[in-house]
């Protein structure tokens, strides 16, 4: 056959398999009429298996596994629009209702902010770009920002909660899940470190560095080359800075940014000591309630998955299915369980997307946890 025969044999079974499709789809609807009208779970494992044994055998050796990608493919879409037909309780939809009614058109530029550390901070750089003319409490921990926000003293808190060279702030996670909090914004931010040191000092004489868990790790080659100097981790970058500044002591230093030398009298003895040229921290933005600012289109989420076969791969396979971005996806274990994980999950999407709630209260029903994080724009 001629390629020009080939491909309109082609387009008339394309054609035919639409027909079929959605007379299949057609069909899935009155599956979840029966079902919900019924009780039954979306998820009739029993069955699925038995259709891609079936389906992948009759297929042959040779499309074994094509065929059973196909069919895979296509119950992942009926148990997607089931769940868009089956409007049962959810958590998400319940938190995402309220959102849309509170949901504002602009981001504030001002406001009383929580901020961990002092001036000079990174976190504080974070601030000034989310709130240009905003007003600042410092406070000494990442639980004392929260804390602030709980107690009404705040309205916004700013944290980091990840870095490209060190991974996930998983502290931050937590207390997020800890205080049911919400994420409302996001912005990236290009970090350098610096090592500051009092005037005259010199790197043979420092024998005690101090900076955040976070630098250190960003600066871990660095320091491996520094033979008999003690690393000591501080509650912040800057407040390092300023303890080195406000010590009697002339053997210590501080990872910190450069700016932080000029705000504390300090010289810079080393720059650029981070890992990475590409060292960038993510910083969010948290309030105790849930809210929605226009063009919000990153979702966060983390995600107790099942320790069954095939439950990771049910997780993944909901948004995938629709066609959303997943654009993260970090494990991190769980104290206390042997091999068990929660997932950091982030979604490029909306929840005013038609088909996103029911795919979010899809996973809240067949997941053991899910912990909604928040709708929300990056700058």
């Amino acid at each position: 056959m001629e390629l020009s025969e080939i491909r309109k044999r082609i387009n008339e079974l394309n054609d035919e398999m639409l027909d079929l499709f959605l007379e299949r789809m057609q069909l899935s609807a009155e599956v979840a009429e029966y079902k919900k009208a019924n009780g039954l779970p979306i998820l009739d494992k029993t069955r699925e298996r038995e259709i891609l044994a079936r389906m992948a055998e009759k297929g042959g050796a040779e499309n074994e596994t094509y065929v059973y990608q196909f069919f895979n493919t296509l119950m992942n879409l009926s148990k997607a629009r089931q769940s868009e037909l089956i409007s049962g309780p959810s958590k998400i939809a319940a938190i995402a209702d309220q959102m849309r009614e509170k949901e504002e058109a602009v981001f504030p530029k001002s406001g009383m902010i929580a901020c961990q550390g002092t001036e000079g901070a990174n976190s504080q750089e974070a601030c000034d770009r989310m709130f240009p003319h905003g007003s600042l409490m410092y406070v000494d921990s990442f639980d004392a920002v929260f804390r602030a926000v709980d107690s009404g003293l705040c309205k916004f808190g700013v944290l980091p909660i990840e870095n490209s060279s060190n991974g996930s702030v998983r502290a931050v996670y937590a207390l997020l899940q800890k205080y049911h909090f919400y994420i409302v914004r996001s912005t990236r931010q290009w970090i350098h470190h610096t090592l500051l040191v009092k005037p005259g000092t010199k790197l043979s004489d420092i024998k005690t560095i101090f900076s955040h868990q976070q630098a250190i790790g960003q600066c871990s080659r660095y320091l491996e080359k520094l033979k008999g100097v003690e690393v000591v981790p501080y509650a912040n970058t800057a407040m390092a800075a300023k303890k080195v500044s406000g010590s009697e002591r002339n053997d210590c230093a501080a990872i910190a940014s450069k700016g932080c030398a000029e705000l504390y009298g300090l010289e810079v003895l080393d720059e650029q000591i981070q890992d990475s040229e590409n060292n960038y921290t993510r910083f969010i933005c948290i309030t105790k309630n849930p809210m929605m600012y226009e063009g919000a289109n990153h979702i966060s989420l983390v995600i107790s998955c099942a320790n069954t076969p095939g439950s990771l791969y049910d997780m993944l396979s909901k948004p995938a299915t629709l066609g959303i971005n997943m654009i993260k996806l970090e494990s991190c274990p769980i104290p206390g369980r042997n091999f068990e994980f929660v997932f950091f999950v982030e979604l490029e999407a909306s929840v005013k997307e038609p088909a996103v709630l029911p795919m979010l209260a899809d996973l809240e029903r067949s997941c053991p946890e899910v912990w909604f994080l928040g709708n929300y724009a990056e700058i």
